[in-house]
């Protein structure tokens, strides 16, 4: 549906099962996110099939879309992409993923299919880099074939959303044309929304978010350095961030998701969300006060379409607690501020 006025046009994208809508203003590119947010999890892949009453508790905190992640693996320095081998859980292979999919959608949730390359040596794909131009055509041949797979699956699961790839740092950088390339072949299959899931200090370097629907952010901005920030603090520490990502969302006309954001249980979680926890004491409150600032701050906003917190387990009557200083909300302080804000 298209409407004109004088001063700006309404674009309104209807699919199966979601509606996305903006307002664009045709001077400044400014963009409006008009729908309700995208109150998202990333879940956790199980190793057997996900069942319905897996999801039933995700009513506690109000979500309404899901983030399923496939998991492929490389290696350090060479040019391969494994996925769908015998090793993997089944909740991370081609028939897993199809599965937690179809349950999610009958359901009633929208899903995010979320492919992610786990570099074995390195864990994080952003360091990863090859040497040679016969390399990197070999490791982008398995890669195309990894993300048409899931594209192909997404497409007639009726995904919502297909997340491309997940925090390159340095291959967006050096193989733009290899992305751009490959969004086109995705396009010949799969007619839902797009985006790619940068991180937190890379998302202005990637070059092919014209090419998207949406600019999607792995949200682990470091914002204090004390042991437990106040909300004040923190909504403080986040006008920097928050102005910059609504001027670059402006610049390019597209709405920001955050594709990732979370912090764990821990004193000092809002420094480096990233960083591991295990010579850290637990704190729940921090957790909830950096839940509460990052709502707070960017909830209300239209040009901002909203997020997947990290992480959810399904089994949520074991998950999380106030023993555990994982990134999950579960069965913690931090539980009450998801569901308030996803609620509203």
């Amino acid at each position: 549906m298209f409407v004109l006025f004088n001063k700006f046009v309404i674009i309104a994208a209807v699919s199966a099962s979601a509606v996305f809508a903006g307002i664009f203003f045709l001077g400044d590119r400014e963009v409006f996110f008009k729908d309700e947010k995208v109150n998202g999890v990333n879940l956790v892949s199980t190793n057997n099939a996900l069942a319905k009453s897996d999801l039933h508790n995700l009513t506690k905190i109000n979500a309404n879309w899901v983030a399923v992640v496939p998991y492929a693996f490389s290696r350090k320095d060479e040019p391969s992409v494994k996925f769908n081998h015998k090793r993997q859980w089944f909740g991370e292979k081609t028939k897993g993923i199809a599965t937690a999919i179809k349950t999610a959608k009958d359901i009633g949730y929208q899903v995010m299919l979320k492919p992610h390359v786990w570099v074995r040596g390195d864990g994080w794909p952003g360091e990863f880099q090859l040497t040679s131009e016969e390399d990197w055509e070999i490791w982008e041949k398995d890669y195309t074939e990894y993300i048409m797979t899931y594209a192909g699956i997404a497409d007639s699961s009726g995904v919502e959303m297909l997340c491309i790839g997940t925090e390159f740092r340095y291959v967006v950088q050096q193989r733009p044309q290899f992305w751009k390339d490959l969004i086109s072949e995705i396009r010949t299959v799969y007619s839902g929304k797009l985006t790619y899931a940068a991180n937190w200090d890379n998302y202005q370097n990637v070059k092919f978010w014209d090419e998207l629907d949406f600019i999607g952010i792995d949200a682990y901005f470091p914002l204090s350095t004390e042991k437990q920030p106040s909300v004040e603090d923190l909504l403080k520490a986040w006008q920097p961030q928050k102005q910059a990502l609504q001027e670059f969302g402006s610049s390019h006309g597209k709405p920001v998701l955050f594709t990732e954001y979370g912090y764990r249980s821990v004193e000092f979680c809002s420094k480096a969300p990233w960083e591991t926890a295990d010579d850290k004491q637990m704190d729940m409150t921090a957790q909830k006060n950096a839940f509460e600032a990052l709502y707070r701050t960017f909830w209300h906003e239209q040009w901002f379409a909203g997020g997947f917190l990290w992480k959810w387990f399904p089994d949520h009557e074991t998950a999380g607690g106030i023993a555990d200083r994982r990134f999950t909300p579960q069965n913690k302080h931090a539980q009450q501020v998801v569901a308030k804000w996803y609620g509203k």
